[in-house]
């Protein structure tokens, strides 16, 4: 389960200022709602997309407990 801001309380942050977990998780979330997103939300999911390519993806680096992949819940 995500544990972190809401996007209520990101609204007025930058993307570049996020976590990757919050870029993860709204980001996963939005692609799934993009049919039903307003103008709106497509911008803000732009804005999130746009962050993570500018960050070379979502990547952490493996340990022995984690992948590389970055998990929101």
């Amino acid at each position: 389960m995500y544990v972190g801001r809401d996007l209520t309380e990101l609204e007025n942050i930058d993307p570049a200022d996020w976590s990757d977990k919050e870029l993860a998780f709204f980001h996963h979330g939005m692609q799934q709602l993009n049919g039903y997103l307003t103008f709106q939300g497509n911008v803000k999911h732009e804005k999130i997309m746009e962050e993570i390519k500018k960050r070379g993806g979502l990547h952490q680096k493996a340990t022995w407990t984690q992948g590389t992949e970055v998990h929101f819940d």
